[in-house]
């Protein structure tokens, strides 16, 4: 199969350069090229550049290049991913396609447009290199017919979705001559490389994600109309509540641009001729007002909704699609939503909201009646089966649970009963199914096929490992309510986290005890992950705030005491350790890989500890930590500790948090040896195999007792800068306080510089530190202020 190295991108528009940024995130050599300028900017002018002027020639390459180190949400996993794309333009550097093993245009999406451009390109692309299109709907075939008969063999469209970094969701379309060798290479790549979650999609109008999903968009405003609910009603039933994200309905059409909503409405209604749903495609009037006022959304600053600062405070309006005009959002409340927002289980919540009775939940049913005919329909026009449909509404729009996996969750029979007593028509495709998916009796998770008539294995990813397989085929060795150990194989097990957004309480501590304990008796390593949300989101602060309440500090110590037992039982256990965090790994969760043997963190891993946000300090192992470390890194490059204890005590009291894994390594929470996987379908698999690899040669260590303290001048450093700060209003004076606290600590104590200490007299000092700042009423308030509000508090 061939190798892709180095990969052509035409078009430095945003979509061209973000994924170019992306291809630079996985460490491939990227050729970006854009037309070249046929008028000088004033500064060429000034500068006494022509057109000819090779600045002048790649300025717009150069643009797309530069602008990903500003641009927002960041496309790029660190800066120095932009050195591995190269600019060029296509008057003077066509010719150096040729050395591209892939090579993806990006330009606007005009099909004479792109047909020219692909003609033109065509001659420059060497023999063996793949060929595709990025586009949101135009047809593949038409896009072929402009390339010579040896080049459609591997042509196709890479349909990425937008920003490219962080949508899981890739289409992946061929033409009907694309071979299966090109299909191979291209999904291998994007799955392996670019860590994308890809679903086959045939060469139909908007393709699968965008079809269900703009028809999703239209179906709930003609609901909302009919029903005379508010833009904000709507939305506040079409986000979480539903299973889908919270931008809901009318927040997401604000971030994708109303004329571009309306483009896609428009194309929809003019091509989808056959679609029995095609009228509401129709842009209401209401809508076609907004546009004509310039209301497009994020883009312009108001669409949907409007954001005002009003004598210093920040007011959220919604449009009044009755009025035309503008009105304070008010939060609407009703019952059924607000009965469903405390079920974590999407399944579940979808199922009681829709044994509701109010308006709401009215609305839920219509509109996920619609989306769910209107997918089943679908099939097998767009997609060939349920699973490429359900991935495709979880990947590219954030749904937490697919169309079919929602129709399980409302039982098929129950849905079909319900649909027919509305007067609705029923495709006779549901008549027999009793759901769509199911575990077998060996514990293989099994799709229902609407064509086939029979249930077919679903794909598992190429090395991937599923955890809820292994629950179901018996590989369970213990449980309790908020973790499990399994059996991962040859001889490796896994302590999954499953508490509510996988907080570490008692009951994670006592199982991950229970997990080495057993492990080392009968298993040659452990792997320490999950395939929820996040990894953890940190310790269960709701413990600490009733313990705080009822001044039962006693509890509290025995709760620290308990975390940092098994944070160095974790990191000087007989076998080795992998941590495998993804998404945010926050406090406790930080201090979990902290001690690990290896972390194997996947790429978009959002880790920091940050206890300071609620009056805190990490007090898990994880100031003792970044001490230790720091002492041994000055101590191996023979240099100063003080210039790295401030950088690590500048982390924990910002509560500085990566922005991906390849932050960490700069950030000292990574160190060599540690790795990072694309594809967070093989994160735990990923894992496992530095399992296997450790296992060989494991030597476990022993607890640090000689230390050389930074000491109590790092400290007076440390606090001096602090009452600066204060005094210049940067800080509070109880975030002075705190600071002092963890400045303390992570300097090793009141001792002089260079004084022997411990891992443990380190613990000592962070747990009684923490108790300190337990006992003050305004980390008291800050928790309370976290726990009702989700957000810090300064005071």
């Amino acid at each position: 199969m061939k190798q892709i190295n180095r990969v052509g991108v035409i078009g430095a528009g945003v979509m061209g350069a973000t994924i170019a940024a992306h291809l630079a995130n996985s460490g491939t050599e990227v050729l970006l090229l854009d037309i070249a300028p046929q008028i000088l900017t004033p500064q060429e002018h000034s500068l006494g550049y022509n057109l000819d002027s090779p600045q002048v020639k790649n300025r717009i390459a150069a643009d797309g290049k530069i602008g990903l180190a500003t641009l927002k949400p960041a496309p790029l996993y660190t800066i120095a991913d932009l050195n591995r794309i190269e600019i060029g333009n296509l008057s003077d550097n066509l010719e150096r396609l040729s050395e591209c093993d892939w090579v993806i245009e990006v330009v606007v999406e005009n099909l004479q447009i792109k047909c020219a451009l692909l003609t033109k390109i065509a001659p420059h692309i060497n023999a063996s290199a793949l060929l595709s299109s990025n586009t949101s709907g135009l047809p593949v075939d038409a896009l072929a017919k402009a390339l010579p008969e040896s080049l459609q063999r591997r042509f196709a469209i890479t349909h990425f979705f937008n920003p490219p970094r962080y949508m899981h969701l890739l289409e992946l379309v061929p033409c009907a001559a694309t071979d299966q060798t090109t299909i191979k290479t291209l999904n291998r790549f994007i799955r392996h490389r670019l860590g994308k979650g890809i679903v086959f999609a045939k060469d139909t109008p908007n393709f699968i994600a965008n079809r269900i999903g703009v028809f999703a968009i239209f179906n709930a405003i003609a609901h909302m109309c009919d029903m005379g609910l508010s833009v904000e009603e709507v939305d506040s039933v079409s986000g979480v509540a539903t299973a889908r994200p919270k931008s809901a309905i009318f927040r997401t059409s604000d971030m994708v641009g109303l004329d571009t909503l309306a483009h896609v409405g428009n194309n929809s209604y003019e091509i989808l001729t056959e679609d029995e749903a095609r009228d509401f495609f129709k842009l209401p009037n209401f809508l076609k007002n907004m546009i004509e006022a310039g209301l497009l959304g994020d883009k312009s600053g108001q669409g949907f909704y409007r954001k005002e600062n009003i004598e210093g405070k920040r007011q959220i309006s919604f449009y009044d699609y009755t009025t035309g005009s503008y009105r304070i959002a008010e939060k609407p409340r009703f019952a059924s939503v607000q009965a469903v927002s405390q079920i974590d289980d999407p399944a579940r919540r979808i199922a009681t909201l829709l044994a509701s009775t109010d308006r709401a939940a009215e609305f839920a049913w219509r509109s996920l009646r619609d989306i769910l005919l209107y997918a089943t329909r679908r099939i097998p026009e767009i997609a060939d089966d349920v699973v490429n449909i359900d991935n495709a509404m979880r990947w590219g729009f954030n749904w937490e649970i697919g169309p079919f996996e929602i129709l399980d969750a409302i039982g098929v029979e129950t849905f079909a009963q319900r649909a027919r007593a509305d007067g609705i028509d029923v495709p006779d495709s549901l008549t027999g199914v009793t759901r769509f998916y199911r575990f077998n009796d060996s514990g293989q998770k099994e799709y229902f096929d609407l064509t086939r008539r029979q249930y077919r294995p679903v794909p598992l990813p190429d090395g991937g490992i599923r955890l809820d397989t292994i629950k179901r085929s018996g590989g369970v060795i213990d449980r309790s309510r908020d973790a499990s150990l399994l059996d991962l194989g040859d001889g490796v097990f896994g302590l999954e986290f499953h508490s509510k957004m996988n907080t570490i309480g008692g009951g994670i501590l006592s199982m991950t005890r229970k997990a080495l304990e057993r492990t080392e008796q009968d298993g040659i390593g452990l792997v320490i992950g999950n395939q929820g949300r996040n990894f953890s989101v940190g310790a269960n602060l709701m413990l600490v705030a009733v313990a705080i309440a009822e001044g039962a500090y006693d509890e509290i110590d025995m709760m620290v005491r308990a975390f940092q037992k098994t944070t160095m039982a974790i990191k000087y256990a007989r076998v080795p350790v992998v941590v495998a965090p993804f998404g945010m790994t926050l406090g406790g969760g930080c201090e979990f890989a902290l001690h690990a043997t290896v972390i194997n963190a996947h790429a978009e891993t959002y880790m920091g500890m940050v206890e300071v946000g609620v009056g805190l300090l990490p007090a898990g192992g994880g100031t003792k930590e970044m001490c230790l470390r720091c002492v041994e890194l000055a101590g191996s490059l023979n240099t100063p500790v003080s210039p790295l204890i401030f950088k690590r005590f500048k982390q924990i009291g910002m509560a500085a948090v990566s922005t991906s894994a390849a932050e960490l390594y700069d950030l000292g929470y990574m160190r060599r040896g540690d790795r990072v996987s694309m594809n967070s379908d093989r994160l735990i698999s990923d894992a496992k195999q530095q399992v296997l690899s450790l296992a060989r040669t494991y030597v476990p260590g022993r607890p640090v007792t000689q230390i050389a303290a930074p000491g109590r001048s790092v400290t007076a450093s440390i606090k001096t800068h602090l009452w600066n700060m204060q005094q210049g209003d940067f800080i509070t004076a109880y975030e002075q306080q705190i600071g002092n606290s963890i400045a303390a600590v992570i300097c090793g104590g009141d001792v002089p510089a260079g004084t022997a200490i411990s891992e443990q007299s380190l613990l000592d000092l962070e747990r009684e530190a923490f108790l300190s700042l337990c006992g003050q009423k305004k980390t008291a308030e800050r928790i309370q202020h976290m726990l009702k509000k989700g957000r810090p508090l300064r005071n």
